[in-house]
């Protein structure tokens, strides 16, 4: 598939939203509907650490790197970095700009309290990915961001983009281990690149349009939440999921939402990507 291109009709049925009603749908859940955002962050969270572990598990891919950015995104990146440690993988969060709002400081002390470290830009910014991480999780932007990244987010993309010069190769994904067992990092036998998942919206990009920008940014596994943004037809990587299994029925009438359903009592449902 060409880049920009439409992705087939395995998502066909299934409804995109734009950014204005991105914001409106969600200002609705927060408003009439009784959501507060500490608890869309968590279940935003959780579908993320799900689709993570349906396709990434623990014995082939065991260090997960978080890049959380100053808003939601940032948000929901942090609170998969606390489902997926208590799943057994070994994870770091790289959070370079934080904020006063005592929610992000309320999920920056429970990480912190498991023992979840958080390294400063530059430690990450020193080395390849491919020394630190087996998954990167970019929740940078959501659907919100408008504009170009500026320091020192640029720079997390620029090594998300390069991911060591696209060396080596990288799994498309790998069986469950049955036992639920942790494997140290220093199991890994082999370095390759690590995959990068994002969430909702790959960082840099249009809500709508993709890569306009041509940062370059082409993540390997899309996590949207709720409903999927425009931008998600232009994703072509392997895995794409949706996460958001709370949309009370007045918002899939009132935005005329087409939403898979989701299998037994999981947070997550895989709608698209490469076979």
């Amino acid at each position: 598939m060409s880049a920009g291109a439409i992705n087939p009709a395995d998502t066909a049925e299934i409804s995109f939203l734009g950014q204005k009603a991105a914001q409106e749908l969600d200002e609705d859940l927060m408003g009439p509907l009784g959501f507060s955002v500490d608890q869309l962050m968590e279940l935003a969270g959780l579908s993320v650490a799900s689709a993570i572990a349906a396709e990434y598990s623990i014995t082939s891919f065991p260090r997960v790197l978080v890049l959380a950015g100053p808003g939601n995104n940032g948000g929901d990146g942090l609170v998969a970095a606390r489902h997926l440690h208590h799943f057994g993988y070994i994870v770091s969060c790289c959070y370079p700009k934080r904020t006063d709002k005592q929610l992000y400081k309320n999920l920056v002390t429970q990480c912190s309290s498991l023992d979840i470290p958080f390294l400063e830009i530059d430690e990450v910014l020193a080395q390849p990915l491919s020394s630190q991480a087996d998954v990167v999780i970019d929740s940078l932007f959501g659907f919100s961001f408008k504009g170009t990244p500026r320091p020192p987010f640029d720079g997390l993309i620029k090594a998300m983009v390069e991911n060591d010069g696209g060396s080596g190769t990288v799994a498309t994904s790998s069986a469950a281990p049955s036992d639920g067992s942790r494997n140290r990092a220093s199991d890994v036998a082999t370095v390759r690149r690590p995959v990068i998942v994002a969430v909702d919206v790959p960082s840099g990009w249009d809500v709508e349009q993709g890569d306009v920008s041509h940062s370059g940014l082409s993540p390997d596994m899309l996590v949207s939440l709720t409903s999927p943004k425009f931008c998600a037809r232009y994703f072509e990587g392997v895995h794409h999921y949706l996460g958001g299994r709370f949309v009370p029925p007045q918002i899939v009438e009132k935005y005329n939402l087409k939403l898979p359903e989701y299998p037994g009592v999981s947070q997550c449902v895989r709608i698209g990507g490469r076979s």
